[in-house]
């Protein structure tokens, strides 16, 4: 362990048994038992399938995580990052100690305070006063200590006139922020915290990233931080974690981290239309694949508001056309057109179609204008002589939101489009 790690983490893993709680349990706890008293190793950590969400698998047990090793300095901010059933929040709860590891050893010096979701750490029945100083207690804080931080940490969630009613009547949002602000203010020497920050608004969120820097950086404290947000992870960490299917993958700098997240899923960013029989039109044209792509031109899995986006379309060309026309639409989940992309308008393009074959058509748009959110793109092709070829849903697209007006966080906004723009007094 180096001089200045305050987390060191070596060989974690942490299996769970799939099925009915209790069904089979005492006989494996049995066997797990003798095997010990023989000094052999426990014969199920032999078994077991990777946390892969995508295959059944054949086995009744499954690695949560498997063989995880990191270290985290003091002062550090680390960002986890990884797709939904990578292993976070078993990472979270391990370090946390809400639950034991069933192999390694984790080593942490000092207290901690954990954020790992709406409802952890508080009694419901308890006031906001009685939740702050049960939880200062837990930290092993003295009375006096959690008095001095006491009015601090109210004016920080905004909750003063509710702090003498049980939390069990506070909103999600005013339970998250008071929970935030005892964690962030009890002088933890680690703190641990989940996505449950999308609960609080926009302001709540500026307040909660500054706060969490300035404990990092003013306070030498050590934040583990775990998001899909990847603006807040950009602007917050010094140092990101991918996980998948319970393993890590990638350790280092945030860009690279963001980068290797961004491109982990390449599959998804291109799809095949070839075979799609939902489809309209008089096939002198016909979409073969879709393939979403940033300014460098290679292939990502999720498009950041405000960064270039090309959009690669296969066409096959069944005869030659005359003045075609090719339309992308976004489209949201509730079946709103967004925007839309479409070559008659544009004063740039340049629509050198060949007679017959297969052709790539590139979509160019400089800064993406949609905001965090999953659309629908649809394709389409006109001709002179009306609808070539259109197909609805021809791919998702996810937006992983980012700083368009370059303000230093993401925009919130969920309708509507970003467009650059200033105002003047006249």
């Amino acid at each position: 362990m180096s001089k200045d790690a305050i987390i060191k983490v070596e060989n974690l893993g942490k299996q769970y048994r799939l099925g009915s709680v209790g069904t089979g349990t005492l006989s494996h706890d049995i066997n797990r038992w003798w095997q010990k008293v023989r000094g052999k190793e426990d014969p199920y950590l032999k078994i077991g399938d990777v946390n892969d969400r995508t295959s059944t698998g054949g086995s009744d047990y499954v690695w949560a995580l498997k063989d995880v090793n990191f270290e985290v300095q003091a002062g550090e901010i680390l960002g986890i990052i990884g797709k939904n059933g990578a292993g976070k929040s078993t990472l979270l709860k391990l370090l946390s100690r809400v639950t034991a590891p069933t192999t390694g050893m984790i080593t942490c010096h000092g207290r901690i305070a954990s954020l790992l979701e709406v409802g952890t750490g508080f009694h419901p029945e308890l006031t906001g006063r009685e939740n702050i100083y049960l939880n200062g207690a837990i930290l092993g804080m003295t009375k006096k200590e959690i008095a001095n931080k006491f009015d601090e940490i109210v004016d920080f969630a905004g909750c003063a006139k509710y702090i003498e009613t049980p939390v069990k009547r506070y909103s999600s949002g005013m339970y998250v922020r008071l929970a935030f602000a005892v964690a962030a203010h009890l002088e933890p020497d680690i703190l641990v915290v989940e996505e449950v920050l999308a609960v609080g608004d926009a302001e709540f969120q500026k307040k909660a990233i500054g706060k969490m820097k300035q404990v990092s950086e003013g306070q030498g404290r050590t934040v583990l931080f775990v998001s899909h947000n990847m603006a807040s992870i950009q602007n917050l960490c010094n140092r990101v974690m991918v996980l998948e299917n319970g393993t890590t993958v990638f350790r280092g700098d945030v860009a690279s981290g963001i980068d290797f997240y961004m491109n982990a899923n390449l599959k998804k960013s291109s799809i095949a239309l070839v075979d799609r029989e939902d489809r309209a039109g008089k096939k002198g044209v016909q979409f073969q694949d879709i393939t979403i792509m940033d300014g460098k031109g290679e292939a990502i899995a999720e498009a950041f508001s405000g960064k270039p986006l090309y959009v690669d379309v296969t066409v096959k060309i069944n005869r030659k056309l005359e003045q075609p026309i090719f339309r992308i639409m976004f489209i949201d989940t509730k079946g709103v057109i967004r925007f839309l992309c479409n070559n008659q308008f544009s004063m740039k393009s340049k629509m050198n179609l060949i007679d017959s074959g297969n052709q790539i058509i590139r979509c160019i748009i400089p800064e993406f204008p949609l905001p965090k959110g999953i659309y629908s793109v649809q394709l389409t092709c006109y001709s002179l002589e009306g609808v070539e070829d259109d197909i609805e849903a021809a791919m998702e697209l996810t937006v992983a939101g980012g700083d368009f007006f370059n303000t230093g966080k993401e925009q919130v906004l969920k309708e509507g489009v970003l467009v650059k723009n200033t105002f003047e007094a006249l």
